[in-house]
């Protein structure tokens, strides 16, 4: 194999880098799960993902990936034969479509081009059109990670809400949870699905589910079959920090690191320093005259960019020379956008420098594989940085 100095450049949008300080804390002994410590470690991570998650309900957490958090929202609220409402606004939201039709679910869909997101008043229309309130649920992806396009999840409340209908709302944040300001209490969220391998910044192997009283209400009478995925007996022990089987002790331990981490930068730190790169890196694919995927500006992803191939240009094809020359990771294009765009991941442990180090693997990637562009990218990104950096060394010395 070849070998490569220095750290691989991992610039998909998940699974993003892990931090040194998580990876060190993962290495710990692994703790007895039944004793006194291992509550008390359980507790505090249930109080931190609280505040992540903007809410004062429970939070449940499993040894699995986002889609086992997708499983077990579908299973814990509804019955064989009940209808959802659902929005394809990319892969990820077709594939939770798919599942939901596997588990005996029907599943009215509202398709988009997969260049925006949930329109509110589509999403309006069909519930007010539903007298008999056979739609159960209205599930929508916050983030959709493979266009880097972003649904506006409080107009999706308020749309349930003005056409006065019942369903619950559920709403997968696995790629913009702990990056992109979400709330789930404020926005009237049902159930929120999350994963820890992006914003957390940790490995695979975690994820969540934060239910409502209204959805947890809904469980009770649930016909779908469930064990593994059952919320009761999870909440009923999260209350005193433990788990009904064996948790994911390691992983944990890097849970609460995770969650010490965001604290010390603070949430909304957090959430400008995505916004920050996001935008450099959307400055950056303009002036290389390149096309982002997403058409609604009030809709940009601000964890990943996806970028769309000039004509007659292989997105695949330039992955691979960069991955090659570089010692760089970019996203593929999924589904219908194979081989049509390339996604720039800019989430999770990320500051100025390797978001620069990301554009300018691009600029030279795209100059090596002979793709039509302008020159400057890079250059374009760092001067909107500087301008960022100034803006907040001044506000530090008015402080």
């Amino acid at each position: 194999m070849t070998f490569y100095s220095g750290r691989h450049f991992l610039q998909i949008p998940g699974p993003t880098n892990v931090p040194d300080r998580i990876l060190r804390a993962i290495d710990a002994p692994t703790m007895d799960h039944r004793g006194p410590k291992f509550g008390q470690l359980g507790l505090a991570i249930n109080a931190g993902l609280k505040r992540i998650f903007q809410t004062q309900q429970p939070v449940v957490i499993y040894p699995a990936s986002g889609t086992g958090a997708w499983e077990a929202a579908l299973v814990n609220c509804f019955s064989p034969g009940d209808k959802l409402l659902m929005v394809e606004t990319g892969h990820f939201a077709s594939l939770w479509q798919k599942m939901a039709g596997k588990l005996g679910l029907q599943v009215e869909l509202i398709a988009t081009d997969w260049r925006r997101g949930a329109d509110a008043a589509a999403v309006e229309a069909k519930l007010r059109e539903d007298k008999a309130h056979a739609i159960k649920a209205v599930c929508v992806v916050h983030n959709e990670t493979s266009t880097g396009v972003t649904s506006r999840i409080p107009l999706i409340r308020k749309a349930i809400d003005a056409a006065n209908h019942p369903a619950l709302l559920l709403v997968d944040t696995i790629s913009s949870l702990a990056s992109i300001d979400y709330r789930h209490d404020e926005w009237g969220v049902d159930v929120t699905v999350a994963g820890s391998q992006k914003g957390l910044m940790l490995p695979p192997g975690l994820s969540f589910n934060a239910v409502s009283e209204k959805a947890r209400k809904a469980a009770q009478s649930a016909q779908l079959p469930k064990s593994y995925w059952a919320w009761d007996e999870m909440i009923a022990a999260g209350k005193s920090g433990y788990f009904p089987y064996t948790p994911a002790t390691n992983l944990l331990y890097g849970l609460h690191e995770a969650i010490a981490m965001l604290q010390e930068e603070g949430l909304q730190q957090v959430f400008a320093r995505h916004a920050r790169h996001a935008e450099a890196t959307r400055r950056a694919v303009r002036a290389w005259n390149l096309e982002i995927l997403c058409t609604n500006p009030e809709e940009y992803s601000n964890t990943l960019t996806a970028v769309m191939m000039p004509a007659g240009q292989d997105a695949d094809a330039l992955r691979k020379t960069i991955l090659e020359a570089y010692d760089m990771s970019l996203g593929t294009g999924l589904g219908r956008l194979a081989g049509k765009v390339f996604r720039i991941g800019h989430l999770g442990d990320f500051n100025d420098l390797t978001l620069m180090g990301t554009l300018a693997g691009v600029e030279m990637g795209l100059a090596l594989a002979g793709v039509p562009h302008k020159k400057g990218g890079a250059q374009t990104a760092a001067d909107y940085l500087v301008e960022c950096a100034r803006g907040r060394s001044a506000q530090r010395i008015a402080a």
